[in-house]
């Protein structure tokens, strides 16, 4: 990628409704606000009117997409362990730290254990020097108390947060679906939602013994909402994210078997849904993320119970997320903390927000613009959205990293 030059955004709206100009030298911003303007040698940008945010940071995503990232106004994603092979190894590590250059920032999360089997460490120090940016048990709960104690101290030692999946699988076993009327109906293999308050409820008594900085990555019904409230009430370190299809859908979306809704977590209770939502307006939850996930026809078009899960998020993390403005569950500037500041933060990078010195990674985002998602159509390597033929509103037009244009 090209060396940026001076950049000048002009005539801009921030996410708090003032107006003003922003400045990029060397790739970092230089100054915001609304005295701003642009200097002679400036590359000008105008903004007409459009929002002025940062790009987004995807925190935990399952493949480097970056078509699908550019669209959907993200330039940093953090990669999840989940990969063929594992992020088990610091080459692997430099690798993949590798593999979104030029127009894609993409932080490796190095698996917790050797091929994420959940019983042995992996070499977390070696991979933190290599690059990762945090450690991550992956797609699946580490059952064993005494492996995930272990991680959890040699983390907070290292100082990395550890990222978990909450869902007790000595429950969950070969579940699909959430235990309740709709899965009873299509007749899926379900597990009660209480598995993830288990498992939440352990990874966090852990976390307050040990001190170490927990992120569990989808916290997806109330009982374990509940639990990340009051733990940080008592003032463990823990953080919690979701994806726009547990504050979006309920179980209701599985009618007709339709394996694009199936996902892990399975989608749960309308209670829980707005549990969701409720906790996205009090701060107990703290990230929005994709779960960005592209399957192909050859693991979505199967019955329902042999379909992978994942969905392809990317695209329709933003708008999505603007849905909950207009529905007034949360704020603009709320929304960016949500998209882009806590993920950086989580990854200890200097991204996030439209402050002096920081990355200058930049969206320009008409907030208003009707799209519709159309699964033939993404710019995702594979359309396995459920939410097919939504009429969404909010579209990025222009997008930088690092101060370089890339969308």
């Amino acid at each position: 990628m090209r060396a940026p030059g001076p950049l000048a955004i002009v005539d801009g709206v921030f996410a708090d409704g003032s107006r003003g100009a922003l400045r990029c030298e060397n790739g970092r911003i230089v100054a915001v606000g609304a005295a701003v303007s642009a200097q002679p040698g400036d590359v000008v940008v105008a903004a007409a009117g459009a929002l002025l945010a940062p790009a987004l940071v995807d925190f935990g995503v399952f493949a480097v997409d970056r078509p699908a990232f550019h669209f959907g106004g993200i330039v940093r994603a953090a990669l999840m362990p989940d990969q063929d092979p594992p992020l088990d190894h610091p080459a692997r590590i430099r690798f993949a730290a590798q593999s979104g250059k030029p127009g894609l920032w993409v932080h490796p999360l190095a698996a917790a254990t050797q091929g994420l089997a959940g019983t042995h460490l992996a070499e977390l120090a070696l991979m933190h020097d290599a690059g990762a940016r945090a450690v991550a048990t992956g797609r699946r709960w580490i059952a064993d108390t005494g492996v995930m104690h272990r991680l959890l101290a040699y983390a907070a030692m290292l100082g990395l947060v550890v990222v978990s999946h909450a869902e007790d699988s000595g429950l969950t076993g070969g579940a699909v679906a959430t235990a309740g009327e709709m899965a009873t109906r299509l007749g899926l293999p379900s597990a009660p939602a209480e598995a993830e308050a288990l498992a939440a409820a352990r990874d966090i008594a852990l976390a307050e013994l040990t001190g170490a900085r927990l992120h569990i990555r989808q916290v997806t019904t109330a009982a374990a909402l509940d639990l990340v409230r009051a733990a940080k009430r008592r003032g463990v370190a823990v953080t919690a994210g979701i994806t726009p299809a547990h504050f979006a859908l309920s179980e209701t979306a599985l009618g007709d078997f339709r394996t694009f809704a199936r996902l892990s977590p399975p989608l749960r209770s309308e209670r829980d849904r707005h549990a969701v939502r409720a906790a996205l307006a009090d701060g107990t939850l703290d990230v929005i993320a994709s779960g960005h996930d592209p399957r192909g026809p050859e693991d979505k078009r199967l019955p329902f119970a042999d379909a992978a899960p994942g969905m392809a998020g990317a695209e329709t993390l933003l708008p999505l997320t603007l849905q909950l403005v207009r529905d007034q569950v949360i704020d603009l500037p709320r929304a960016f903390a949500l998209l882009a500041a806590n993920p950086a933060r989580l990854l200890g990078v200097e991204a996030g927000h439209l402050l002096p010195g920081y990355e200058a990674d930049l969206a320009v985002i008409d907030a208003e613009m009707p799209w519709i998602v159309d699964s033939d159509q993404m710019a995702s390597s594979a359309g396995n959205t459920p939410f097919d033929k939504l009429p969404v509103q909010g579209r990025v037009t222009a997008l930088w990293k690092g101060g370089v244009q890339v969308g």
